[in-house]
């Protein structure tokens, strides 16, 4: 036995420098800084807004600040796709015209603070998003609204988001009063 260590030492030790390089590369995780909002959910680097982390989108980001465009990116919403399905939540891909920017829903009439942050806890962050939004949706997002159920009925508030989604300021202006 020690006339075969002696003869293949210096493979042995090639292998297990090899096998500690491939086990440090692959199991090797970036660590994550979790910091709690007042929206009671944890709130990583890569989740918040651009604006909030003070950055300017890469030239390459063809939707300012939306989703990435790496091959990474691409697994995460995919995966956050099937987990949607299998949760019954309402994610990315469900919800047309996530991507970009979020607008200021407080613009709309009858949406405060407090109803945007609910909708934007939804995922629902677009005007065009909210116009979108089949009466059999809105009913069901209306239902989870707590104290602000029946408010986007009553404020009209996909109608008010359709004109804010077309950049219609003159016919919202008309149909609803001063922005």
């Amino acid at each position: 036995m020690s006339e075969l260590l002696n003869a293949y030492w210096p493979m042995i030790l090639v292998a297990v420098a090899i096998g500690l390089i491939v086990g440090l590369v692959a199991f090797r995780r970036p660590k994550q800084r979790v910091t709690l909002s007042k929206a009671e959910a944890p709130v990583r680097p890569h989740m918040t807004a651009v604006e909030q982390r003070h950055e300017v989108p890469s030239p390459r980001d063809s939707d300012h600040g939306g989703e990435g465009e790496a091959v990474g990116d691409e697994v995460a919403a995919a995966a956050s796709d099937v987990v949607g399905q299998f949760l019954g939540a309402q994610v990315h891909s469900n919800l047309p015209g996530s991507r970009g920017v979020p607008d200021d829903l407080q613009r709309m009439k009858g949406v405060g603070p407090k109803l945007a942050g609910l909708l934007e806890a939804r995922g629902l962050i677009r005007f065009e998003q909210i116009a979108a939004l089949t009466p059999d949706e809105v009913t069901a997002i209306d239902a989870d609204l707590g104290a602000f159920k029946g408010r986007l009925t009553r404020d009209r508030v996909v109608e008010q988001a359709a004109y804010l989604a077309r950049g219609d300021q003159a016919g919202y202006e008309a149909a609803f009063g001063k922005l």
